[in-house]
Order: C-alpha cells, then structure tokens, then sequence
C-alpha cells in the first residue's frame, strides 16, 4: 500500500472507532431496557479530545499506570516535567490539581509527592488547555487535572493494587506500592475509602561545573488515605472528603566540593518529612431540569514541610556531624465558592453560569526556628459565562473579575529587621471567548479560543530558606518579592474525533517567573525572578496509523468494526516550541517527537512502546547539552480471571538515555549542569478487582470526585 494512503485510511480508521463506539452504545441501551440483570461494561476511550481538554484514561491503560504517577505523567505526548520549569503541556505551563482542587505544592516537593503516589491509583488525567471563566483566573496557562476517584458500588466491593520495580546501578534498589480501595453504597449514604504506600529506593548523580559533585542514595516512603462520603437529603446531595498524606525521604549525599582552591570530601544526610490534610464540603441542589446546577462548596488544606540536613566533613580535614540546615514551612489554605448554572433560551439553544469564589492562603518560613517569611494572599472572584449554539457553530462568553490582596514580611539577615514584601492589591477583569464550527458534529470540529489569566507567585519560589540540598558551592533560595505573571492564551485547532488533532497556541506572559542560576566565585545560586516579557509559541500535531492499512485490503478495512482498545496502531504526535524573550537574541526553538505504539499479540496479550525524543532548543535560561529528554518505555499486559485481574510487565528507560545536561545563558560565566537519575527501572505491577456474588449492582457516581454536573467537567 501507498504511503500516500495512510493519513485517509487513519481518518477512516477514526471514523470507524467513533461508530463503533455510538454502536456499542446504544446496543448498550437497548439490553439495557431488555434484560435489567445483565451488567454491561462500557470500553474507556485511551484518549479523548474535547474542546477545552484533553482527557488520558490511567485505569485501562497498563503502560501508564505502572510505577508512579510522576512516571505515568512523563509518558503522555506533549508534556515535559522539569523541577526547574515545572510541568509544560504543548509549551503551556500547568497548574497542578487533583479530584479538581489545587495542590499548591511545587517545585522538588511536588515532585517527590507524584512519585510517591502509584500511578495505578489514577483514575484520568485532564488537561483543561482553555479554562474559561468558571475556573480560577489564576490558574495560569492551563489546568492539569490528576483525578483518583473511583466508582462506588450499591454493594461492598474492594480493588487491591499493587506493583514492585527495581534498579541495578552501582547496586539494587527496591520500589513497591500497595493500595486498597473499598465502596459502598446503599439506600441512605455512600462512602469510599483508598489507603496506600509506596516505597522507593534510587540513586542520583550530579555535577555543577566540576566544582560541586553529588552522589544521592535516596529512600522515599509516602501513606495516603483518601476518603469519601455521601448523603442525600431530600433531592439533595451532601458530599464530604477527607484526604490524609504523609511523605518522607532520606537522603545520603557523598560529596566532592572545590572552593577557594581547596579540595573537600564529606558525607551529608537530609531527612526531609512533609504532611498534607485536606477537608471538603460540597452541597449539591438538585433540580428536575438537570442542565440546572446550585452547588456550594468549602475546603481547607494544610501542608507541613520539615528539611534538616547534616553534614561532616572526611577531607581535608575530619570532622564530626554538624547541623547545616533546619527549615520549615507551614501552608493553610481556605476557599468557598458557589456555582450556578441554567439554560437560556438564545439562538438555537444556551446555557448561563454564574459564580462567586473566596481564597485565602497563609504561607510562613522558618530558619533554625526563626520565622523569616509571613506571607498572605486572599482572593475574591466573580464570573458569569454564556454559551449558545446555531446550527453548526458555538459560542462561549465569559467575564471573570478577581481582587487580589498580597502582603507579608520577610526578615532581613543583614541587619536583622522584618521588611514589608512589595504588596498587590488590585482588581482585574479577565475575558475569555470561544468560537467551535462542527464540521462534522461529533467527528470533526474547528475552534478558536482566547483567555486571559494570572498565576500568583508559588510559595516554593516566594521561600527564602533552601529546601532542597546546600553546601558551601550550592545556595537554592527564594525570592519573597516576586510579581504576579499575566498571561494572554490564543489557541487554534483542528481536531478529528478523539485521536487526530492540528493546532497552534500562542501565549503572551508579562512578569514570567523564571529560575535563575549564576556564579559567584566558586559558589551557584538559584533564585526566581520576573521577566518582563516572554512569548511562547506552539505548534503541534497527532494521530493515529492502524497497523492494518499494510496487510488487510481496502475493502476488507472498510468493514472492520474498530475498537482502539482491540488493534494494533502507532500514534505519531510532534511539537514545535519557540520562546521568545528580550535576553535572548537568537532564540532556538526545539521539537518535540513522540512515537506511541499498540501491538495485540497471540493470547490476548498487549504489547505497548511509547518513544519521547526532544532536541536541543531554549528553554527559559537553559539551553542542552543533549536532549532534555530521551527515554523509551516498554510494557507487557494481559487479563485474567474474567478480566478482573490485570497483570504488567514493564520496562522504563530502555537504554538508561534520560538526563538532564544543560548550561544556563542568562549570565556568563555559564553554569553547567548534569543530573543523572536512575530512570531505567524494571517491574510488574497488578490490580485485582475482588468479586461480588451481587449481580444486579449497578454503578453509583464518583463520590471522591463530585464537582460539576456537565458530562465533561469534573472542576
């Protein structure tokens, strides 16, 4: 076959998946309506597109939820994690949520959290690339949603999940997980409970300009309870959410240090510990109109982080331990808001939603038990947003106004006195439109789409104490006067069905908050700090060849009945990322390349390679040495047991390729940095769903994720 055929034949092979999905629908409803005690299982789309989002199914995809969630996040095309640059999707940066509220966790701590939460505890993954006005102005670029949430039953059921992997570099190291969901369901209330662990032991190396080098021997234990209950009163609903985390990390630092011309050996230890509570309340009006929506709803969080690190010294000169560093933080977070939503009748048909939102955050820093940093950040918002549709077009308005009032002190160690942070306190109106023709309702759709938002500064940038790893050569702090970035999002794009997409997003950032490395001397520090102005622009492109258009005639094609979760295809996704900024003169923009691949082998085994290759290219003040990023991931999988037991076989960073080796470029002398983890990892990973004698059950809705009645909206 032609090689010309392939881009009609995928377009056919995306219209077959999409009929055959409506066909197994409403073959679906019909038994359904027939025969009330057969239970039907509905086929989880891999990937769906909609027009705001991007959804990855992780529950039945066994190449992406093995290991952990930080491993699962770093196979999906397009998006790159950086604990320099935080997570990028198609060259947006992503605000981090989970089961729909905001982590505010970042930087090395939001890392470490995702590797200690196993990623066959995920559910779904949104990327919401055009929030509009219903989410939070602050949200940024875009929204990365990491939902946990699974389905109750109306009878007790449990999922066990478990997996173990290992590395073998200078020695073998273990990684383990373990979690147990429990649902119920009855006529009065539902609940739900997920309990967890995860072990991880691994090695880093790293070395800054030959003067600092760093061999990490890291030990990682994380316990999570995620909890969940419901309560009808009347037509009502009344949900409540308790979620417990609790994270601590060992870390055993050999290193090697030139300063001043003298060479040092030592040994140093961090014991880093970290403890997350979360309490949700959310009451749910229920009206016979079910496009009309009355909710509201409260939480507050809590996050403790404690980082002592001690060190002595082997040579030149022997010493005993000494403490070097002892910092903490403590982070409270209240917010309430209320929704409201009703059909309007405009054009052919519409849809107006109102809403108010409250936040308050309260960030505090200490030094050895001094206080040196009380930051306050409160936000109230507003929004209304209109929809409508005629005929083949639509239209979404929105308005959101929000008022910031940012203040705090900082302590000054030079002459010891508490100086006031540059406050903000300002009221800003924040549009965004949307216009989407459906060339083919349902199969293929073109839209257009412009936001405006703002990202307030993260408290792991605002911090001005080091909680990462310090020495007499490396000093990390933060920068508690940094400004709010203000972003303008355009975005067009051109998808077919779930699998095919062409687009284009330009985003406009003023004050970016970007990561800043120098040299002084023999001694690297990092900070943050605001630039004034930096343009990114996106091109990307995806989809999908069937492995059949090169051994089954066309017309044979023709009457495939195509399930993705049944065939054998490669997915070919490519980017293109330019950055623009007044520091750089000749910025270079690199390419994003990604290869997915699904193989049904003999006996109903599922073979899965995924390949991600980026080039060399400008990435904020980082330019590579070699590709940011270069693994591939293998994996093996099959049901057993009436499809109740999934087991996977896999393999992560075949030719042990991933690191990253860069130098800086905002200020000679460049700095040159290399850090090596062990990314190649092998394991298995396994979930088995324990079976019920109840056959009548049917599925209830998700009770730890109840947060919009729209079909596609889970915020």
């Amino acid at each position: 076959m032609k090689v010309k055929s392939i881009l009609p034949i995928s377009a056919l092979f995306l219209s077959q998946i999409y009929f055959a999905q409506e066909t197994e629908k409403k073959e679906t409803d019909n038994k359904e309506k027939e025969i009330e005690a057969v239970t039907i299982t509905k086929t989880k789309k891999a990937v769906e597109q909609k027009a705001d989002r991007t959804i990855y199914d992780f529950s039945e995809q066994p190449h992406l939820n093995s290991g952990n969630t930080l491993e699962g996040l770093q196979k999906i095309p397009g998006l790159v994690v950086s604990e320099m640059a935080g997570m990028i999707y198609q060259g947006k940066s992503l605000d981090v949520y989970m089961d729909g509220r905001p982590l505010n966790i970042y930087s090395s701590q939001l890392t470490a959290y995702l590797e200690g939460l196993p990623a066959n505890s995920i559910e779904r993954i949104e990327i919401i690339t055009q929030p509009g006005a219903e989410f939070p102005a602050t949200s940024g670029g875009a929204i990365i949603n990491i939902i946990t949430s699974r389905t109750a039953k109306s009878y007790l059921s449990a999922t066990y999940a478990g997996g173990y992997r290992f590395s073998n570099y200078d020695h073998y190291r273990s990684k383990f997980n373990n979690s147990l969901t429990l649902n119920s369901k009855n006529k009065w209330f539902g609940w739900q409970l997920n309990v967890g662990q995860n072990y991880n032991e691994s090695e880093t190396k790293s070395t800054i300009d030959e003067i600092s080098r760093l061999y990490n021997d890291n030990v990682n234990r994380n316990q999570y309870l995620r909890s969940a209950f419901t309560f009808d009163i009347g037509q009502d609903r009344l949900l409540l959410n308790y979620n417990l985390s609790l994270g601590s990390s060992d870390r055993y630092v050999d290193k090697y240090s030139l300063f001043n011309g003298t060479e040092s050996t030592g040994r140093d230890i961090i014991d880093q510990s970290n403890t997350r509570n979360e309490l949700t309340a959310t009451y749910q009006k229920k009206f016979d109109d079910k496009n009309k929506k009355l909710e509201f709803k409260g939480s507050y969080t809590n996050f403790g982080n404690d980082f002592d690190q001690t060190g002595r010294n082997i040579l030149p000169t022997p010493s005993t331990s000494d403490k070097v560093l002892n910092n903490g933080s403590n982070q409270n977070v209240y917010n309430f808001r209320v929704d409201y939503a009703q059909p309007i009748k405009v054009l052919d048909e519409g849809k107006l939603s109102l809403g108010a939102f409250y936040d308050q955050l309260e960030f505090s820093a200490d030094n050895f038990g001094v206080e040196n940093l009380d930051y306050k950040s409160k936000t109230t918002a507003f929004y209304s947003e209109a929809s409508a549709t005629k005929g083949k077009m639509d239209f979404v308005l929105g308005l959101r106004g929000e008022y910031y009032n940012i203040n705090g002190t900082s302590l000054n160690f030079d002459n010891g006195n508490y100086d006031n942070l540059r406050s903000f306190e300002k009221f800003k109106v924040f549009p965004n439109a949307s216009i989407q023709y459906n060339i083919i309702p349902k199969i293929a759709f073109f839209n257009i789409n412009y936001n405006k938002k703002i990202t307030l500064p993260n408290v792991a940038n605002l911090n001005p104490n080091n909680t990462r790893y310090g020495n007499e050569n490396i000093d990390f702090s933060g920068n508690p006067n940094l400004q709010p970035t203000i972003f303008d999002n355009f975005e067009i794009k051109l998808s077919a069905l779930n699998y095919a997409f062409i687009g284009y997003n330009f985003t406009n950032a003023k004050n970016q908050v970007v990561q800043i490395v120098e040299r002084r001397g023999d001694l690297i520090i990092q900070t943050s700090d605001n630039l004034d102005r930096l343009k990114t622009h996106n091109f990307n492109i995806g989809f999908p060849i069937p492995l059949a258009i090169f051994n089954t005639p066309f017309k044979d094609i023709m009457k495939m009945d195509m399930n993705p979760d049944q065939v054998s295809f490669i997915f070919l996704y490519g980017s293109y990322q330019l950055q623009q900024m007044d520091q750089i003169i000749n910025p270079k923009g690199y390419w994003t390349y990604n290869v997915s691949g699904q193989f049904i082998l003999p006996y109903k085994v599922k073979f899965n390679a995924n390949y991600t290759y980026l080039t060399k290219g400008n990435e904020f003040f980082y330019y590579p040495n070699k590709s940011f990023y270069n693994t591939l991931n293998l994996s093996l999988s099959r049901k057993f047991n009436k499809d109740r037991m999934t087991l996977t076989l896999f393999a992560n960073d075949i030719f042990n390729t991933n690191e990253t080796n860069l130098r800086t470029t905002n200020a000679l002398p460049n700095v040159y940095i290399r850090n090596k983890n062990d990314t190649r990892n092998f394991g298995l990973s396994f979930n088995y769903k324990i079976p019920t004698k109840n056959k009548l059950a049917k599925e209830s809705p998700n009770l730890l994720n109840q947060e919009k009645k729209e079909e596609t909206s889970t915020l």
